[in-house]
Order: C-alpha cells, then structure tokens, then sequence
C-alpha cells in the first residue's frame, strides 16, 4: 500500500494507533507502523542551574540535534514532549476518577470531554488532540504536585527552559496543527480553570482572570467567542454541561492584540514643537505610563490577581536571546527578521507588564508552529523548550483532521534535479518586472516565462477543481492563494491574474483583460465587475489595525468602491458609510468562502508577504509561493492557510474522514508529495439544532433526578435475599483474559500454562472471601464503617449465591477469580442490590444527587448536528424537536411504538440530556445512558433500554436500574413513580412496551 493511495490511519476521536514511516529527508516509506509517531522537533536544551565547581572536567556536548549543538547551547529532539505523552498516557488509562488526582469539577470535564469524544452523535466532537493538550495543561498544574519526583522533573524541567527564554515567566507551550482547532483549546483550558476558581474561590492554583493575546484584530474578533457572555460558543459544542455554566459566566475575559501594548502618545506634538518646548532641559515625556497602558488594554482584569495568560499563534512571542550573534541577512530576509524581533519584543514585554501590576498564574502559548524566527537569537526553526505537547501536521493528515498539501516532484526538464515548480523564486527573482522611464508602473505583461506558465498550469487545475464544485452544489468556489514578497510584486500578479488599466501618454485609459478567466475584475468590454473576483490585500497591514499605505489605496480604490458598493447593497447605505477601507477590506478578507457574506464570491486572493494567521478560510485548494522560503517554519506557515477541511464527516463504514487535497506551488521545505489521484468533492451535511421548543411544548418536559450514587441502609440488621431476577454471571476469557496459553522457546519442549492450580480453592474458603468483601467493601454503616456483626448473616447469601447456578464459568476459568477485587466488587454489588430488594428491608437505600444540580430536564437540551439519521417525533409527544438515531433502526421503531401508544404523554431520546445512571464494572465507577425516558398518563417514567448485543456489562446495568437507581428514586417521591426496562427484540418492542404499561397498571391497581 501506498501513502498517497491512503493517507488517512487514524480516527481524529481516538489516540493515533499507526503511522507513516519516513524516510531521513521526512518522506513516507510507504510502510505502516502499528504504534504512534514520536516527536522529533530539535529544540534547545535548557542549561542546569548548578554545575560542578572550579577545576571540574568539561562536559561532552551530547549533539543530537543535527550538527547545532555547540558548548555554549545544547540543542536535542523533543526533550520531555514524549516522555511526559507516556506519563499521560498512563494517567489517562486509570479507570476511577478518584485515582486522576485532580479536582471534582475537573474530574467532571474530563469525564464530560471524553465522553463527547466517543459519541458520533455530536455535531462538534473534540479531535484527541485537543483534549490531550488540554491534559497536559492540566496534567502539570494538578498531578505533577502530587506525583514527587516523578512529577517535579517535568516542572524543573520548565523551569529552566524558562529561565533561559523568559525569566519570570512560567509558559506552557501546547503544539496544535493548523485546523486542529486551537479556539476549542482555549475554550476547554478557560473552562477548566474558571470553573475550578469559582467552586474554590480561595484556591491560588485557579484563576478566573484571563487575558488572551493575538497575533492580529482578524483572530482578535474570531475569538470573541470565548468571552463568557457569549455562552452559545461553550453551550452549542458541548464543551461546558450545562449545570456548569453558571460558574463559568463568572470569569473576566479580556481579548486583544499585541499591539495594543505599544505605549500610546497623551500628547501629539510636533518634533519642531517638542524641541522648542524642552530647550536645554530634560525630555518631555508624552507617553502613557506602563500603569496607564494597562488600564486602557485591560481596564476588566484590573482588580483582579493571578491573571492567565493564552497566547494565540504564541511564534511571535519571546524574548530575544542577548548574548545570541546576530543573523548575517539581506534584503527582504533581513527586514523580516527585523519585524518578527520587533513584534516579540512588544508582545512578551507586555506580559510582563502585567505580572508586574497584577501577577501571574500561568502563560499558556498554542501555536502550529511554535519555533523560533529569524532574529530571535536562537537557531531559526528550532522548538521552544517549553512546549510540553504536539500534534504534527503529518499527525493531522493521518487522522485527516487537515487536507494533504501536494507539490511537484517531477517535471520535463531534462537538466533539473528538483522540479522547477518546486522552488520558483530563485530562478525568477532577478528577472521580475520593474518601472522603466516614462513608466509610471511596471509592466505586468512582462513577468517572467516560468512564472507565467506556472500561473497557468496551476490555474488549469483550479478549472477542474471548480467545476466539479460547481457540480456538487457546495455553494462557493474553491479558492487560489498567491502569496508575494512585497506590495510591487503583488500588484503585479493581481493585475496579470484579474486584469488591470493604463493611462496612455494622451491621456486614455488603455484596458488589458486579465489572463486567467475565472479571477478576470473586468467584463470583456473593460467594466468593473461589482463583485470583484481577485482581492489584493496587505493582510499584516490590515490585521495591525494600521492605515493602508496610501499607494496600497490608490491601487486598490476602485475594488474598495465596489466592496463598499455591495455592502450597502446588503446591509444599507448607513452601514457602508460608517466603515472605514480598511474594515471593508479586512471584512472581505475574513468572509471569503462564507455564504451570504461579503467576500463569498472571491476566488483568488493575492497577498502582500504573509498572509496572517488566523485566516482560517476551508475552501482554499491551491497556493502559489512567489518569495523565499527559507524554514520549514515559513512554508508550514503558508501551506497552513490551504489546510482547513472543507467536510469533517466521517465515513460511516471506516468511521475516518476522506482524504481531501490543497496543491502547492513555489513553496519548498515540506516533503509531502502526491501522484494526481482525484479526491470527489464532498458537500457538508445539513446542520441541524436539536432543542427543546420552547414555551410551545413546555408541558411535555420531564425532569430527572441527577444521581450521583447510592447510600445503602441496614434498618433491621437483617440480611434476606432474591436472587430471582438476577442474571448469570459468566466468567470467559473475554472478560478475565487468555486461560490457556502455551510457552516455548527456540528450543525445546512447549509447555502449557493454565489456571488449574486455582481449582484448588474449596468453595467454604471461597465464600469466606466475598463475604469478607461484602462486610469490607459495601455493606457499610453511615459513618463507613463496616459492619462486622453481620459476617455470618453475609457468609449465609454468599453461599447462596454460590450455590444458584447464577456463576457460569467458560473458558476454563475458575471460580477462585472471583477473588480478583474488579470481580469481586462486581458480584458484591449484585449480592448487596438483591439484599436491597427484599422488601422487610425496608427503606435500604437511597440516591445521593448532585449538590450542585440535582435535577435535569429535556429544556436543557441544545445542540447541533450534522446527523443525517434521526427521526422527527410528534409534536404533541416530544418537548425536543428531533431524535437523533443509531445506525440499527431499532430506536426509531420503538420511537414510533412509543409516540403512538394511548398512554404516553411525553418521551425523550437521552441525546445530550444529561441523563446518567452511576453503576460499577470491574470496580470502577462509570456511567450508563439508557435509551429513552417515557412519561406516561399516570404520572410514571419509565426508562426503556434498546438492546441488540449485551455485553459483558449489560447485565451489571440492568442490575443497577432495578435494584438501585429505580428503588432509591422511587424513596425519593418528589420525582414521581419510574420503572425500568430492556427491549430485545425488534420485532416485539411495540407488544412488549404494551405488556409492560399494562403490568405498571396492574402492580398500582394492586396496590
């Protein structure tokens, strides 16, 4: 098998189980590995705090970070990122929360998180690698205290690689590839500490204070949505339950861009003014004091302490290294690193002003590239040291979380080693176009052969691209992406690309159509279109918040006028007067690929140097790179723009998403490469909001008690059981694991190893153990202590249950593991639910709800989904206006047997409800979520399960249901009568929900 036949391994919901091999130059052996890729970034290694003393020997340099290692810095792969992915890895596998050493409430989000993941119900679903990089937040912040040494390595660790980037500051870097879905990150990480400061207001290591910084105003108001006024971001994904959004609305959120961290003038003087007023005296100060800065960046998170800090494309922030050479560069490259050196400056130096003013809990840095820039100091395109997680962008193909980019890797020129295509600048730079005299521009007729015809072979394939879009009705066009080195280039190619006028020598304008058809600004008789099709833009200018350069303007000004034109034609004449050309032109930019908004009919976009992060458009399919790449860091940058999905269905079969494709041109330095296979366009599915209508159907709501566990009470001290209605409970190996197995080694006589030496256990010692157990472990009195005066009495119902029938062992297993404590809390739990429904027991047990939120409804339910399988009930049956269903077909007949029935007043599909039933299996605590609540004319609930497959822990569920949680909330009385059910057969379920109702009837009328 090939790579490009099937790049996609993993499912996006789950930890990676396989990848790609790669070769030393990083490009896939076409073998498959069957575990998960490691981390190999080099990064520089922070020095240890204390060395030897006077006279030591001198330390090797261990260089393994591809020849850069030199005795005053040493340079290595991934340092702890692998490391501390196994330590996560193993925490994560605990099964009992109570073994997570953290907090309740993040106990609460984790197990809400997780669960999220797992269901394919959800419209928005967390990719693994956004709650892991979550884990890992909180991983160091809860565990890590508690772990000793194990876990204060991890936290020495960084704070050496602190020290050396960023003293005083704490930063904890999480790598995500581009499309991974950072603004979830942030959502999930803002969540977690907020709802932890506001159920612990005391507690110093959670913060409800939190300032995010961007890298721009484009993801500065794209992350508005994190403000928690706006609690539709955190409801409609899931990210926060319900009963938790309360305390979340309690935190400050303050959102804005690095630049606002520039001193600001109070005083605007001219230099002539300035100098006559200061003379010979000292310099007049006119800027804002750092204080004063923070008050107008920041004026909500001021009376506040221990600020959280989250970073977004976190590159652009770090202090430059101050012993570091400086970089040998010219042109274009030098004045690049002069700004990234600028822009870091200012960035960290503001954080740093508000530890000042208000301290610091943390710095959380996300970024798809979090690697140092040129002019940094450090090695271009080496690691932060302190970035604690990654996600590749080759992770993120494998799980098809981002489109596979394809570059040349083969051409017809005889001489050439490397495809033309591959890497065009070098070859072109020289020969660019300039303004000759008596011309007032240069000519874009004249760009270089190559260039053109690159143009043209890339654009040939768009052609096809649009048109199968155009085919599958997806709505907008596909989208091409030129990306130049400076403003005079990029006019250039925009004009080449969409057409363009000249004033003659007399005075006329002279029109030139432009070359590539579908990108043409122009009709063929020389009008403007009115809706441009080809949008030159200056995107760092714009996302600074600085004016645009007026020759930027004058080029563009007719563009402008028409973009400004259609947005009074959608939104009023008012509307585009009150907006200024820069706020067109970045709305433009923001909306191309969106329906119904300004730039949705933008097919090209060609940009002046970068184009800003952030921009996160899903129908970008072709990019072409017309300026230096020099790391793989600019070129994943780039490439990054082209990688967002445009479908994140999966395949219903393979349950992975399908491959989708971004062809790159000009851009070297990433080893991915494709043979022309066609990927068929995929339209999104329908999204739908499933909610409760409301108040139209308010009177079929049912409430639900939240139950947390159970308390069981002995009030006679005395010990009867039924065990009529249990099931067997069957050992096999496919629950305790291989019985038989047989050793041998390369020599030699093979040898069987069985559990026969457990046989020999006598049933009395076998029953001295459970009942020891049951004393030890459940039956218990209200201060949990056991009560050891009813061993005998425990002994007695052990060895009834014993002697049954009910234990079935298969497999040769053998009774004796029943003494295995998972197994043995099991059957303890089912002995002690068959002592709970004796009734001369009396009142034995009882629910313990949620402090918090002890009570749930079908009003709390609001989401969407892109589910096509789902049903649409009654309205007169159904507060909830859709079911969402199982690929089975068995909940929609019974959904029809239900609605239909005399006797049902409401039901519900428990989709999103919150509806949660605490069982143990193994020992360990977990969650059941039965199919359907069904509130019947009598006032009864009866929660129906569907059941094809029962596996090993279906009959522990059942047990549950109808020994505890149905008896305890019956005792409770406020939430009515309620009774359980299994439904097994799909051809009976409308005659079994029948004799059931009925039997319900006959037991009252009984009673």
């Amino acid at each position: 098998m090939q790579f490009f036949e099937r790049p996609i391994l993993n499912s996006p919901y789950e930890i990676p189980r396989a990848h790609w091999e790669l070769d030393g130059d990083g490009r896939p052996t076409d073998t498959i590995l069957d575990r998960r890729r490691r981390a190999e970034l080099v990064s520089p290694i922070p020095a240890p705090k204390r060395r030897g003393g006077r006279g030591r020997q001198t330390e090797m340099v261990l260089d393994t970070g591809h020849g850069l290692s030199t005795e005053g810095q040493e340079y290595n792969p991934s340092p702890i990122i692998n490391e501390l992915r196994q330590e996560i890895e193993r925490w994560r596998a605990l099964p009992n929360p109570e073994q997570w050493q953290v907090t309740p409430a993040t106990a609460t989000l984790l197990r809400h998180w997780r669960a999220l993941q797992g269901d394919p119900t959800q419209r928005f679903r967390p990719f693994f690698c956004q709650v892991e990089a979550v884990e890992a937040a909180i991983w160091l912040a809860e565990v890590a205290p508690k772990s000793g040494a194990r876990g204060r390595r991890f936290l020495d660790y960084l704070k050496l690689a602190n020290a050396g980037a960023n003293p005083d500051l704490f930063r904890v870097a999480l790598k995500l590839a581009t499309g991974a879905g950072k603004t979830t990150v942030m959502a999930m990480l803002i969540a977690w500490q907020a709802i932890n400061a506001a159920r612990s207001p005391n507690s110093k290591a959670f913060s409800r204070a939190f300032l995010i910084i961007a890298p721009g105003i484009t993801i500065r108001d794209r992350l508005r949505v994190l403000l928690p006024s706006d609690e539709s971001y955190y409801r409609d994904r899931g990210l926060v339950p319900s009963d938790l959004l309360p305390d979340l609305g309690r935190a400050k959120v303050v959102i804005t861009n690095y630049h606002a961290f520039k001193l600001r003038e109070q005083l605007p003087l001219a230099s002539g003014t300035r100098a006559a007023l200061t003379g010979h005296g000292p310099k007049i100060e006119t800027l804002e004091t750092e204080g004063q800065m923070l008050r107008r960046v920041i004026p909500d998170l001021m009376a506040l302490k221990n600020v959280v800090v989250i970073n977004d494309e976190a590159h652009h922030c770090y202090r430059e290294r101050p012993d570091a050479e400086a970089a040998k560069l010219t042109g274009d490259e030098r004045k690049e690193a002069e700004e990234n050196a600028e822009a870091a400056r200012l960035w960290i130096s503001g954080i740093e002003a508000v530890k000042r003013h208000l301290d610091l809990a943390a710095v959380y840095d996300l970024s798809a590239t979090p690697f140092f820039l040129s002019g940094s100091g450090w090695t271009e395109g080496t690691l932060f040291p302190w970035v604690v997680s990654d996600f590749s962008l080759m992770d993120a193909i494998e799980c098809g979380i981002v489109k596979l980019p394809r570059v040349p890797v083969a051409d017809n020129l005889p001489s050439a080693q490397t495809p033309l295509y591959r890497d065009l600048w070098p070859t072109i730079r020289s020969r660019m176009p300039r303004k000759n005299r008596g011309e007032t521009k240069p000519d874009p007729a004249k760009l270089p052969i190559e260039l053109q015809t690159a143009l043209d072979a890339l654009y040939g394939h768009y052609v096809k691209t649009f048109e199968e879009w155009d085919h599958a009705e997806v709505g907008v066009p596909p989208v091409f992406i030129v990306v130049c080195n400076n403003t005079t280039n990029s006019e250039l190619v925009a004009e080449y690309i969409s057409g363009y006028e000249r004033e003659t020598a007399e005075g006329e304008l002279d029109f030139h159509q432009g070359r590539l058809e579908l990108f043409r600004n122009f009709t063929d008789d020389g009008h403007r279109l009115p809706r441009p099709r080809t949008l030159l833009i200056d995107s760092q200018r714009i996302d600074s918040g600085e004016a645009i350069d007026k020759a930027f303007r004058d080029v563009y000004a007719a563009e402008i006028d028409a973009f400004r034109r259609e947005k009074a034609h959608r939104e009023g004449a008012e509307a585009a007067k009150a907006i200024t050309d820069e706020d067109i032109l970045r709305e433009v930019m923001n909306t191309v690929g969106r329906k119904g908004k300004l730039g949705e009919h933008v097919r090209c976009v060609v940009s002046v140097s970068m184009l800003t992060e952030g921009w996160d458009a899903n129908t970008v399919t072709h990019i072409f790179g017309l300026r230096a790449f020099g790391t793989k860091l600019i070129c994943e940058q780039v490439i990054g723009r082209a990688l967002r999905r445009l479908s994140y269905d999966p395949d219903p079969e393979t349950g992975l998403f399908g491959v989708e494709y971004a062809d790159i041109m000009g851009i070297d330095g990433l080893n991915f490469s494709a043979q022309a296979i066609s990927a068929p366009v995929k339209t999104p599915r329908e999204v739908v909001h499933v909610h409760a209508v409301r108040p139209d159907r308010d009177a079929l709501e049912i409430t639900f008690p939240r139950v947390e566990g159970y308390r069981v009470e002995l009030p006679d001290e005395r010990l009867e059981a039924d065990f009529s209605k249990l099931e067997p409970y069957v050992l096999d190996p496919h629950k305790v694991g291989a019985t038989q197995v047989t050793m041998q080694g390369i020599v030699g006589m093979p040898e069987q190893i069985s559990l026969d030496y457990l046989k020999a256990m006598r049933p009395s010692e076998l029953v001295f153990k459970l009942a020891s157990h049951l004393i030890s472990h459940t039956l218990r009195d209200a201060n949990e202590r056991p009560k050891l005066h009813l061993f005998g009495q425990a002994r007695t119902v052990t060895r009834q249950w014993l002697d049954s029938g009910l234990l079935v062992c298969k497999g040769d297993t053998v009774p004796a593991q029943l003494c295995y404590k998972q197994l043995a809390d099991e059957v303890c739990d089912l002995i002690a639910g068959a002592i709970n429904t004796n009734p001369s027991g009396g009142q034995i047990i009882r629910a313990v709800l949620d402090p918090y939120n002890p009570e749930g409804s079908t009003a709390d339910v609001g989401f969407t989904t892109s589910q096509t399988d789902r049903y649409d009930p009654r309205a007169d049956r159904s507060h909830v206006n859709w079911i969402l269903l199982d690929n089975s077909g068995w909940e929609m007949q019974l959904a029809q047997a239900i609605e239909s029935h005399p006797r049902v007043r409401a039901y519900a599909k428990n989709n999103n409800l919150g509806f949660e039933v605490p069982y143990l299996y193994e020992g360990e605590p977990r969650r059941y979520l039965p199919d359907y609540l069904v509130r019947l004319d009598d006032g009864t609930t009866l929660v129906l399960e569907v059941k094809g497959f029962r596996g090993h822990d279906a009959a522990i569920k059942a047990a549950t249901m109808r020994d505890k949680w149905i008896p305890a909330v019956n005792r409770l009385g406020r939430f009515g009568a309620w009774a359980f059910a299994e439904l097994r057969d799909p051809f009976t379920m409308a005659e079994e929900l029948e004799r059931l109702i009925v039997s319900l009837s006959s037991k009252d009328n009984a009673a």
